[in-house]
């Protein structure tokens, strides 16, 4: 099973990449888990551009998401709502079919941000067929440093392993029969 684990931020040193990082290191051997941290690579969505064949960076970017089995996003929250560069990367994939069955689920690396979490959420049910509103994993890491992360989702370890394992079977479940 082949998970993409997007974050939703531009940050090289971010908390969600580091945070998604960390937990596809926990992920099961049957289970390859991707991270991808190119947000800020993609140019600003425009129809014009898109008219003229997706531009190299979006063209990888939306391969990935078409070849992966399920999608689990960790966004940050900026000024209460979703980050322009994260927006930016779904409204690329509008018009496409890469996401409209695609299984996706949440993960949030902060005790607050429920403002953008209900934008995201309202986000994905309208992109996407499969967007999973029930998993959803919460760990609070944003005053951790990124290189801290993975030491400090340890005790969590059981919860992670849990909820990729509960994303596998939705994957599964979502698969073409």
């Amino acid at each position: 099973m082949n998970i993409l684990a997007l974050s939703g931020s531009p940050r090289r040193a971010s908390v969600n990449t580091a945070f998604l990082r960390a937990i596809a290191a926990l992920a099961p051997p049957e289970m390859e888990v991707e991270v991808f941290d190119g947000i800020a690579q993609l140019p600003v969505f425009s129809p014009d551009l898109e008219t003229q064949g997706r531009p190299a960076p979006v063209a990888d970017f939306a391969d990935r998401i078409a070849r992966c089995d399920g999608v689990i996003i960790a966004c940050p929250e900026y000024v209460r709502g979703l980050p322009g560069g994260f927006k930016n990367s779904i409204d690329w994939l509008v018009s496409g079919e890469e996401l409209i069955t695609k299984p996706i689920a949440l993960a949030h690396a902060s005790h607050r941000g429920d403002d953008m979490l209900d934008a995201l959420r309202l986000v994905l049910s309208t992109v996407s067929t499969r967007f999973s509103t029930e998993l959803f994993l919460r760990i609070p890491v944003a005053n951790v440093a990124p290189h801290d992360i993975s030491a400090h989702l340890e005790p969590h370890r059981d919860e992670i392993t849990a909820y990729l394992a509960d994303f596998a079977t939705y994957c599964q479940d979502a698969a073409p029969q």
